[in-house]
């Protein structure tokens, strides 16, 4: 009845501006059901078709950005570790975060196969006898088993070059200033003040009595940082402003938190075979993690917690844009392996 009247009043000769209350109504009216309908939508969001169609359009782009050329022992070493199967949780972050400003799939592409290739070289290293010294990775032998150790070194640093050559190479439709902060942001989280700096001091304080915030402050940057990093490039690239970007970074910062503290608890309640890893590394290498230093209950309260104030970052935007990210979190939390 409302909307009936404002209309009638709209059109009714001398009758000006329709009164705020009965535009207000007929707002409330319409936009009710409207947003509801939005929320179901949302709600059923279908992530697991959701990410096999991403991850297939990864691989098949990850497939073409390292084609097997000479030296081809290199290249072969360089596609065993990058197209292993894998959840792609990454690369999906970038390409979710771009189509959540506003952004298409193909515009966050690159940033998406860069993230994965700089994921995997911090894989084939962290494998390595001088590092974590695990035979496995996703399921199969690690890379220096098959490859040898000289080789598998030699991969991961083609695989960081590759990946900020190809953000600039293959981006394209981006203004330039943007491509070079996508660069700046993946060179930030991998540097000194990022991952290896998370790496470095877990592999320092392997035996050492630490406390919360030494063990945050490794997990922030050896696995948030890069998360963070992913789904920055993809509001960068997708033209997200300021605002929205430092919302998705905190979303992220969260999501990868809680990939970690996950990830420990899944250590000591998961089999070799179910994780496709080596399962209870961490404690038989004398790693602080979280179930170890806070006690496995406390922990899955910790990785709830984080779950909440990720999905809070995504209020301010869009419900059905939005549901991509608030249900990866979700999985991230529940995950099994």
């Amino acid at each position: 009845m409302a909307y009936v009247t404002a209309r009638f009043l709209a059109r009714a000769p001398g009758s000006g501006r329709v009164p705020a209350a009965l535009r207000s109504a007929s707002t409330r009216l319409h936009d009710g059901p409207i947003r509801q309908a939005e929320a179901a939508a949302a709600d059923r969001f279908d992530l697991k078709a959701y990410m096999v169609d991403k991850a297939r359009r990864v691989d098949a782009a990850l497939d073409r950005a390292v084609p097997l050329r000479y030296p081809e022992r290199l290249h072969e070493s360089m596609r065993y570790s990058l197209l292993s199967a894998g959840k792609r949780i990454r690369p999906i972050l970038a390409l979710a975060s771009c189509e959540l400003v506003g952004g298409d799939e193909a515009t966050a592409m690159p940033v998406a196969c860069a993230v994965e290739m700089l994921h995997v070289m911090s894989l084939i290293h962290d494998d390595l006898p001088c590092m974590d010294n695990d035979d496995l990775r996703r399921g199969r032998p690690s890379n220096h088993r098959v490859f040898g150790e000289g080789t598998a070194v030699i991969t991961g640093d083609a695989l960081i070059a590759l990946a900020f050559e190809h953000v600039v190479a293959a981006t394209a439709s981006v203004p330039a200033d943007r491509v070079l902060r996508a660069v700046a942001e993946y060179g930030s989280a991998m540097g000194p003040e990022g991952l290896v700096a998370g790496q470095f001091v877990d592999i320092d304080s392997e035996g050492k009595a630490v406390g919360v915030g030494v063990l945050e402050y490794i997990h922030l940057h050896k696995t948030a940082r890069l998360v963070e990093a992913a789904a920055a490039c993809g509001v960068i690239v997708g033209g997200g402003g300021d605002a929205e970007l430092e919302s998705v970074r905190r979303y992220a910062r969260c999501v990868g938190q809680l990939f970690q503290v996950v990830d420990d608890i899944l250590d000591v309640t998961k089999t070799t075979e179910e994780l496709g890893k080596t399962a209870g590394k961490d404690v038989a290498s004398g790693k602080t993690t979280y179930p170890k230093l806070m006690g496995l209950e406390k922990a899955q309260e910790l990785a709830q917690t984080l779950v909440v104030k990720a999905e809070a970052e995504l209020h301010g935007f869009d419900r059905v844009k939005a549901a991509p990210l608030r249900h990866l979190a979700r999985y991230i939390a529940d995950r099994q392996n």
